[in-house]
């Protein structure tokens, strides 16, 4: 394979605009850059996941979700390309949940971002998740994105959030639980 880049600034950009797969060029805050760059940091929020250390099961994950995430990035960057996630990839995701989350109680309470440092930074991998399905459903509002690139950041968001309990599960130190009652003890009604 060849290099793919060969030098690093172009100046082509210089007038505000970037420069697409199919060679065609769009502005820089257009809704598919938009939704490229937000995908850029999420790919990199579970790199920062990934430097901590986490149970096997939850780094082979991730490690083939970052791959994904490239994948889903190429489909926009190259309009009209063929789609790269597949049934296959929304599946493994669907199963990698459903592991995670047998070892999981139930919730019963609201819980808090947090716990381990692993966890944490799961959160908020989940949280830059979140607004990657905000981009791409903007920009399904205008040109065609892949249902199933679609359905796997949906499911991604799920699965960060699992993976965050599980981390804290094997962790030691468990969810950080929402105390709602924090209110009514510091604000008691007095007659």
């Amino acid at each position: 394979m060849g290099h793919r880049l060969s030098k690093i600034y172009t100046r082509t950009g210089d007038d505000g605009s970037t420069g697409l797969g199919d060679r065609s060029r769009v502005a820089k805050d257009s809704n598919r850059i938009e939704a490229i760059g937000q995908l850029d940091e999420l790919n990199s929020s579970i790199g920062v996941t990934l430097a901590n250390e986490l149970p096997d099961n939850i780094r082979s994950c991730l490690n083939r979700v970052q791959h994904n995430l490239l994948d889903i990035g190429g489909e926009l960057a190259v309009p009209g390309f063929d789609a790269l996630v597949t049934a296959e990839n929304v599946k493994f995701l669907e199963d990698c949940l459903d592991e995670f989350n047998g070892e999981l109680s139930p919730l019963k309470e609201f819980i808090l971002p947090g716990g381990v440092p692993a966890a944490a930074h799961c959160h908020v991998a989940r949280t830059v998740c979140r607004r990657v399905e905000r981009r791409l459903q903007t920009l399904a509002k205008e040109e065609d994105v892949s249902q199933y690139s679609r359905q796997y950041v949906n499911r991604l968001s799920d699965l960060l959030f699992v993976a965050a309990r599980y981390i804290n599960l094997k962790g030691g130190d468990g969810d950080v639980l929402w105390d709602h009652d924090r209110t009514k003890k510091k604000f008691k009604k007095t007659d």
